[in-house]
């Protein structure tokens, strides 16, 4: 195959994570898309592209886990197209389970993998399939905390190389409801000092100033915000140097009110003054304790 100088993107995933979205993006970067080809015309196509006059030089290939045939030999198709000198990218979207069934529910939509079933059992299914693609990924991009802007934007800034720096969603939390699906690195600060036992502060959130007075002036919150602001100019540097578009930080306490909502807000201030972009979410917040 004359493939030289062409460049072929495989996007697959979860149902539900985004792949739509991501071909949306590639297609309005350029690429030729295409839908679930089958899988003994994948080569002779981007054989065909490569000839074309002119020649399609930029090629996005959608998959999924119904196509299971073409799956089982998805490593030797991926190893011919390179070998015909084609740069070739595998990009899988994940997504948590929790998220992905919620994204189910609200379109009422039957998963494809399951549909005399649950959503889950198809969750389940489709992750056993998509076990080799995963692990053949050249980038992985968790989208549960992604929406379809946030997506696009991703893939755009992989794609095309583009240098901007990680983006942080810090989320603040109660371990009492649970950790965030989504967070890929957990704090715990429930060693600090709690307002809870103050009876003047209990009914308030870590974003009254007071509150976060109680916390922050507390020398273990002090030593543990700069441990944190050095670690993560480490972490976070090495991130961006691997293109990664989001980090999800969960920073969580008991009730995920005082403690936890007081520390991600002071990382967060931190963060930003060091020019990263950093979204915040106080998940437990408004509970009551």
């Amino acid at each position: 195959m004359s493939a030289a100088e062409t460049r072929v993107v495989f996007v697959s995933g979860l149902s539900g994570s985004g792949r739509t979205t991501a071909m949306g993006a590639l297609e309005d970067l350029g690429f030729y898309c295409v839908d679930n080809l089958p899988p003994q015309l994948i080569e002779q196509f981007v054989d065909l592209c490569a000839k074309a006059s002119p020649p399609i030089r930029r090629v996005a290939l959608a998959l999924d886990a119904r196509e299971a045939v073409f799956l089982k030999g998805f490593p030797a198709v991926v190893g011919a197209i390179r070998a015909g000198g084609a740069r070739v990218e595998v990009l899988f979207l994940d997504c948590a389970d929790q998220v992905l069934v919620n994204r189910y529910r609200e379109t009422r939509r039957v998963h494809p993998l399951a549909p005399a079933g649950t959503v889950e059992q198809g969750i389940e299914r489709e992750r056993a399939l998509l076990e080799d693609v995963a692990r053949l990924a050249d980038w992985s991009l968790d989208t549960s905390q992604l929406n379809i802007h946030q997506l696009r934007e991703a893939v755009v800034r992989r794609v095309t190389g583009e240098g901007r720096r990680a983006v942080v969603n810090l989320v603040s939390f109660g371990y009492r409801y649970g950790v965030p699906a989504a967070a890929e690195l957990l704090f715990d600060v429930r060693f600090l000092p709690n307002p809870h036992f103050e009876p003047a502060l209990r009914s308030r959130s870590g974003l009254d100033a007071e509150v976060a007075d109680f916390v922050l002036k507390d020398d273990r919150t002090q030593e543990l915000l700069a441990r944190l602001r050095e670690f993560l100019g480490w972490l976070l540097g090495l991130y961006d140097s691997e293109g990664k578009a989001y980090l999800a930080i969960g920073i969580g306490c008991t009730g995920g009110r005082h403690r936890s909502v007081a520390v991600a807000a002071a990382l967060a201030e931190g963060l930003r003054a060091r020019g990263r972009e950093v979204n915040v979410e106080h998940r437990d917040a408004e509970k009551e304790g």
